[in-house]
């Protein structure tokens, strides 16, 4: 009985902690108003969770929040920016052959179609490394691209995993994802793509 009330104990606390990051990712988001918020609030959730994931239970989530979010807000907002800039050439690009008529440029649009693919392993991988690694500002978007394609099943397990299990919870209670959906989303993937960072830090 003991081993039952504490398991439930500790599920509950877990819980409220993955309730509370996902509050001041939120938060934090907002007071940035949205566009200069979001990349340095979604880097410091995951340097929550990257302590989370290295068993640092004890973890004083707002101070560790609040300290990255400081800490990386100009240089999350300047690659979040180059980010935004190539995801917006691709999306542009892609439409533009998509709108006309010739077979030739359909063709071509699958090149476009490739190249946002790999777009999207850069974004999957990107927060992960960039509060694993310090490196040069072109690095971030070199290495979430290298270790998304050496490890493609990994890629993939993520983002089918992630990407069903958002989309149950989206159907059955979808309030659920505005208070875990941003924290639990960030800490599956820092758990997965951490397991790849000790091939990589000897070359970072």
């Amino acid at each position: 009985m003991n081993n039952l009330v504490h398991g439930y104990y500790r599920f509950a606390e877990k819980a409220m902690h993955f309730c509370y990051l996902n509050i001041l990712w939120l938060v934090f988001t907002l007071l940035g108003l949205g566009v200069f918020g979001i990349m340095p609030a979604t880097a410091a959730m995951f340097s929550v969770v990257r302590k989370w994931v290295n068993h640092e239970d004890d973890v004083k989530i707002f101070t560790v929040f609040w300290k990255s979010y400081k800490k990386e807000f100009i240089r999350a907002n300047l690659l979040g920016l180059i980010l935004f800039a190539i995801g917006y050439v691709l999306s542009i690009e892609l439409h533009i052959l998509r709108s006309q008529d010739h077979i030739a440029y359909y063709i071509a649009s699958f090149g476009v179609l490739a190249l946002i693919l790999f777009y999207a392993v850069i974004l999957i991988y990107f927060f992960p490394i960039f509060v694993h690694f310090n490196l040069r500002v072109i690095d971030y978007l070199k290495w979430p691209f290298v270790i998304g394609i050496v490890h493609p099943v990994l890629t993939f397990i993520l983002i089918v995993g992630i990407g069903l299990l958002l989309y149950i919870v989206f159907s059955t209670i979808p309030a659920l994802l505005i208070f875990f959906g941003g924290s639990i989303t960030a800490y599956l993937l820092m758990l997965g793509i951490s397991q790849t960072f000790s091939k990589y830090e000897a070359h970072t």
